[in-house]
Order: structure tokens, then sequence, then C-alpha cells
């Protein structure tokens, strides 16, 4: 069966890029500056990663200022983000469809990254944590992009590559593509995304 969406939501990290240890040494720079313990990668792999870093925070009980300083970091950290071999041509094969980021990686970095791998076009919208009061797994960013693409978000493929993107779109009702992880429909790379699809 051939997919017919009005629109797809890309979650970024994970998914277009590769940006687990931008992350991992951001946080643990700001985790230093604020004198807490580092965390090893595989703790941030199978604790932290893919929920909201406000989230993260409170889970390690610290000072949401950590927040503010760990996305100032991040910026400095930007030289460790790739981008994945397929995710240009994927793109490019997908330009007759409606294109969103939805993000929990605040607005700056988000914008710095789209812009530094020339893939900023590609998308009509960008939605990051600063443009919702809760960021996945809560539904509200998927809301809000269809909102802005004006779309209905039953009619959207969301794709995504960690529990938060899947809980999220569930919870919005839309078509959930798993990028190696459970979902509606999983793929193991991007570029099989494109022959899901119905060729408009």
């Amino acid at each position: 069966m051939k997919l017919t969406p009005s629109a797809i939501l890309f979650d970024m990290d994970g998914v277009l890029v590769d940006s687990l240890d931008a992350w991992w040494n951001a946080l643990n720079s700001a985790l230093q500056r604020f004198k807490h313990e580092r965390i090893t990668r595989e703790e941030f792999l199978q604790t932290y990663w893919g929920h909201d870093l406000k989230a993260n925070l409170k889970r390690l009980h610290l000072n949401p200022e950590v927040a503010q300083f760990c996305n100032i970091t991040y910026g400095n950290h930007l030289d460790y983000v790739t981008i994945y071999p397929d995710t240009r041509t994927t793109l490019e094969s997908l330009t007759s469809y409606r294109k969103a980021v939805i993000t929990n990686t605040p607005s700056d970095c988000a914008q710095q990254i789209l812009r530094k791998f020339h893939i900023e076009h590609y998308f009509e919208v960008v939605v990051t944590s600063d443009d919702v009061t809760k960021s996945k797994p809560d539904p509200e960013i998927v809301f809000k992009a269809c909102e802005r693409l004006g779309v209905n978000v039953q009619t959207v493929l969301l794709v995504g590559d960690t529990e938060s993107d899947v809980k999220a779109g569930n919870a919005a009702r839309c078509t959930v593509v798993g990028l190696k992880i459970p979902a509606d429909v999983t793929i193991q790379k991007l570029s099989e995304l494109p022959a899901l699809l119905r060729s408009s």
C-alpha cells in the first residue's frame, strides 16, 4: 500500500543529521560548568537522547539555567554534527511534497544546522522547542507544524527515530514512519522513504 500524505514532518536529530555526539558533549560541558558529574555516552543514549533538554535536567535534578548554558554551548559543538549520506538525495526526491522539521532542538541551533548543510530550502516550516510549551513526546509540536502548513494532522506522515517521536505522532493521530524503531511503518534508512509514497 502506497501512502499519499498531505505533508511530511521530519524530526531533525537522528533522522536528517547525526548530532548525538554534539549534544552529548554540550550537555557534559554544561554539567562540568555546574560542578555536576559527567555522563557516559551509553547513559546519554539510553536515558536522555530524544527527550527535551529541560525534561532531562529535571531528571538530573538540575537548575534550568543549565539548559540555557547547554544550548549556548551546543553552538560550539556543531563540528560534531554530520549529515547522513542519503539525506539530501532523499529530500530532493520528495520535492513534490510539503515538508516541515519538528525538533526538540532550540531554534537557533536548528537553523544553524539546516543552514550548515544547505538543506533549509527543502522545508516550508521549522518548528522547534522554542515554539511550543511542551516538547515531544507531547503532540503540540506536530499540531503546530500542521497548523502552519495548513494541513489536517491525520493526513500527514511523521518521520522519527525515537520513542518520543512515535508517542507524539500517535497522540496526534498521524502516520508514523520509524527510522530503525517500531512505528506504523519501519524503515532502516531514510532513502527507503520515497518508495513508500505514491508518486504525485
